[in-house]
């Protein structure tokens, strides 16, 4: 049998004395690993373990590097909020998923010695190597697509580099990038042929891939090379290999949308014909005789943290999100168990995100001609009609009144209700109450909102916080990759890009609206927008699904990487985070704007740096645009 390389050591040294050492644990040699069923599946599970963790608040690329939540400690140290703040560098990059902590190009090599191997296993059936195989191919497509999102033109792995190589062979380049999203695709086509519908044994296998999942993935990767950062852009006309090979076309290519639609689709059809669906709330033994307003706010809310709901295409089992709800449940829910040590709740929502929200007419509220965006500041008190959204009697903004349903399941906010948590008496559920010297405001500088709105999305409903002892009873769920929503705000985006406003786009639209108790994107902007006719141009709906996908998938860590590939990140991260002034105990003082943070951003930070080193040590890599 061959030996190999540590891939590591592709991008690292050039030197040829370092051999595979990294297998799973307890086994010795590779012949070994694949001589048994058993050591192969743990070889298939070893495969699986390089998935990046995307609700991990201290590893995860998309969660605190950008602007959907917000520390209340400028000291912290995380890693990811050192890339909100505009601290990344070249010497040891944060989050370094090239060549750190967390190397895909290694999981990538585990995954070329498992497709190298897997047929020679003998008591393993033939249809059952084929999927694995499969699962592997699917694997090994994802990482060099995560690494290609994160640091652009990347070099291609099909095989492992053997001892023989010379030195030169060692030092790869990277390539096109339209030749590494080819390479992606036709993987992940491969994997599909063997890829099963839906899990035989959902207590065991829940999270392995399936074909939905690889179709769904197929359809974002599609959109992504389709996106105006890969689909000619001018802003890297000048980048090149030295020698001279150019790695980004500079001709943008319509087709690569038609492609989008095609795969879109035929993603959704695989989801539908499995009994997918949108999700929605149904009453239960707990919960009983809900208002049609509470449970809008819980089909949203609960469309993420129900685990394994209808909706959801995968899910990462290995990364849950126990530890997030422990660090983003306020406190004081309820008010008597604000001594309770057992939560943190020192992570916010940015003003710049709550702006996202719709009206309740379903339109911007900068373009609602109902609603008074000039007098958001304004306070009101809350009428028994506003009850399930914020305490009757109770003084807040105005900003926080007649909102969409969602704003309602994504935040919590001064005054504003929070349903559940072992409370599920809707005329008296529990609300916070943020302002200095209340039970949820300011203490010190830890353990509360710096901007006045909690991340409620990650909180499933039924967790409760003892007011008698220090424990905290959560419902852990398996962190969201991809959910039928996505899949159907993807479509209505490339089909819009290929075709214009055309009726499709609006009829997956709608449905998304409908689950959250809006009317459809012609009949709002018709009736209520300052601009009625924006739908109906291809620039303007652009916008629109741009927007809804803001809201829809808020707090998921998609917007991370959307704002990139519509190449908006410039525009929108050169701005303040800001919420309201949490220093203050009338709400007179309270509700003023603050600005807690300026954050920045060049055309470099669209992508990753690889570290200085690496590049000292393999001749022929280039570094990272800007960098």
């Amino acid at each position: 049998m061959k030996k190999y390389l540590i891939i590591l050591l592709l991008f690292v040294t050039s030197s040829c004395n370092k051999y595979l050492d990294i297998v799973p644990d307890n086994i010795a040699t590779i012949e070994y690993a694949f001589r048994l069923r058993a050591t192969t599946e743990r070889y298939l599970f070893t495969c699986y373990s390089y998935l990046p963790q995307m609700g991990n608040r201290n590893t995860s690329p998309v969660l605190f590097t950008g602007d959907e939540l917000w520390w209340v400690r400028e000291s912290y140290t995380s890693n990811p909020w050192h890339i909100a703040r505009g601290n990344q560098n070249v010497n040891s990059p944060y989050l370094d998923f090239w060549n750190g902590t967390y190397p895909l190009w290694r999981g990538i090599r585990e995954c070329n010695i498992f497709l190298e191997n897997i047929m020679n296993v003998k008591d393993v059936e033939d249809f059952e190597k084929r999927r694995w195989a499969a699962e592997v191919k699917f694997l090994k497509a994802y990482y060099h697509f995560f690494l290609l999102r994160m640091y652009g033109p990347i070099p291609i792995m099909k095989d492992n580099i053997p001892i023989s190589a010379s030195e030169e062979e060692v030092r790869v380049s990277r390539q096109p990038a339209d030749e590494v999203f080819n390479y992606v695709i036709q993987l992940i086509d491969e994997a599909a042929e063997d890829l099963p519908e839906v899990v035989d044994d959902e207590n065991a296998e829940l999270g392995r891939i399936t074909l939905p999942i690889a179709l769904g993935i197929k359809a974002k990767i599609l959109v992504y090379a389709a996106s105006p950062l890969f689909n000619g852009n001018p802003d890297y006309a000048a980048y090149s290999n030295k020698d001279g090979t150019k790695l980004f076309s500079q001709q943008f290519d319509k087709t690569k949308w038609d492609k989008a639609v095609v795969a879109c689709k035929e993603a959704i059809d695989v989801c539908h014909n499995i009994g997918m669906k949108l999700f929605y709330f149904e009453e239960n033994t707990l919960v009983k005789n809900l208002s049609d307003s509470m449970k809008t706010q819980l089909n949203t809310r609960n469309s993420f943290t129900e685990r394994w709901n209808s909706e959801i295409i995968w899910a990462h089992t290995k990364n849950t999100a126990r530890d997030l709800q422990v660090n983003t449940m306020p406190k004081s829910i309820p008010a008597a168990a604000l001594g309770n040590g057992a939560v943190e709740g020192h992570i916010a929502v940015p003003m710049r995100i709550t702006d996202l929200f719709y009206s309740d007419n379903g339109v911007p509220i900068t373009e609602d001609i109902e609603w008074p965006y000039t007098n958001r500041y304004d306070l009101r008190k809350a009428a028994k009609a506003d009850r399930f959204n914020i305490k009757e009697g109770y003084t807040t903004a105005q900003y926080n009144f007649d909102r969409e349903p969602r704003f309602y399941s994504t935040v919590g906010f001064d005054g504003g209700i929070w349903f559940g948590q072992g409370n599920y008496d809707q005329e008296n559920a529990y609300f916070l109450e943020l302002k200095l010297g209340q039970s949820g405001g300011k203490r010190g500088n830890l353990n509360h909102t710096v901007t006045g709105y909690y991340p409620k999305k990650y909180i499933y409903y039924t967790n409760v916080l003892s007011t008698t002892a220090n424990t905290y009873t959560s419902t852990d769920y398996p962190w969201t990759m991809l959910r039928l929503t996505d899949l159907y705000l993807l479509y209505a985006e490339a089909l819009n890009e290929a075709q214009g406003p055309v009726e499709e786009a609006f009829s997956y639209l709608d449905m998304i609206r409908s689950r959250a108790g809006l009317k459809g994107v012609k009949e709002s902007w018709t009736n209520f927008s300052r601009n009625p006719n924006k739908f109906s141009t291809q620039a303007g709906l652009r916008e629109i699904i741009q927007r809804e996908r803001n809201i829809e998938l808020c707090l998921e860590g998609q917007r991370f990487w959307d704002l990139r590939r519509w190449k908006t990140a410039i525009d929108v991260y050169n701005d303040v985070i800001s919420g309201w002034d949490m220093d203050q105990a009338k709400p007179e003082d309270y509700y003023r704007e603050k600005t807690i943070f300026r954050q920045s951003f060049s055309l470099k930070d669209y992508f990753w740096p690889i570290r200085e080193y690496d590049l000292i040590v393999n001749k022929n890599l280039v570094q990272s645009p800007g960098w």
